[in-house]
C-alpha cells in the first residue's frame, strides 16, 4: 500500500506531466524535465524554454465520497472539511464555489521561488472543460497571489485540454492554437 506522502507526489507529477505536455502543444514551447520540492517551494520544478520555473498542483473534487474514491484512501482533515463545505452549496454552483475556494488558498501562500504557476487539475467526472470555460468570468480570483500565470487541466487525464485562467487568455496570445 502506497503512503499518503507517496500517491500526493504521483498526483502531482501525474498533473505536471499532463499540463506540461497540453501547454507544449499549445504554445509549442518546450516545457521538460520535472523534480518534487520540498514543502518551502512549489510542488515540481521544470525547464520552460530553457529557464526554470516551478508548478504548484491543485486539484479540485465534488464531494468527500468522490475525492476519496479518486484517491483510493481517506482524505486528510482539511481537505475534508473543504469538501464537505462544498455539500452545502447548490449542485450547481460547485465547480464555481470549488476553484475559488482553491484559489483563495494558494493565494495565501508563500514561496521560495521567484517564478511560479499554478496549475489546478479537475478531478471531478461530471465536471466538463465547457463547464469550465462558462464560470471563468465568475472566478473569484484575489487581488494579492504569488502566481505568474494560473492554468486549469480540464479533466484528470487532460484529454479536454487546458484553461488559463490568469492573466486572462485571449485568442491573440496563441494565434495558431485552439482557444481551450
Amino acid at each position: 500500500m502506497k503512503s499518503s506522502l507517496q500517491e500526493k507526489i504521483e498526483l502531482e507529477h501525474d498533473a505536471a506531466r499532463i499540463f506540461m505536455r497540453l501547454y507544449e502543444q499549445r504554445s509549442g514551447q518546450p516545457m521538460r524535465h520535472i523534480w518534487h520540492n520540498e514543502p518551502s517551494k512549489p510542488d515540481v520544478s521544470c525547464y520552460l524554454n530553457g529557464d526554470r520555473m516551478d508548478l504548484e498542483i491543485a486539484h479540485i473534487y465534488g464531494s468527500e465520497t468522490e475525492a476519496m474514491l479518486i484517491l483510493g484512501r481517506e482524505a486528510n482533515i482539511r481537505t475534508l472539511e473543504a469538501l464537505h463545505r462544498l455539500t452545502e452549496v447548490p449542485l450547481g454552483e460547485r465547480l464555481l464555489a470549488a476553484l475559488n475556494a482553491v484559489l483563495a488558498s494558494k493565494a495565501g501562500k508563500h514561496y521560495d521561488s521567484e517564478r511560479v504557476w499554478l496549475v489546478i487539475r479537475n478531478a471531478n467526472p461530471l465536471w466538463s472543460a465547457e463547464e469550465l470555460r462558462a464560470c471563468r468570468e465568475r472566478i473569484t480570483l484575489p487581488g494579492q497571489h504569488p502566481f505568474e500565470q494560473i492554468w486549469v487541466i480540464g479533466d484528470m487525464a487532460g484529454e479536454s485540454g487546458i484553461l488559463q485562467l490568469y492573466p486572462a487568455d485571449s485568442p491573440s496570445k496563441h494565434p495558431s492554437a485552439p482557444r481551450q
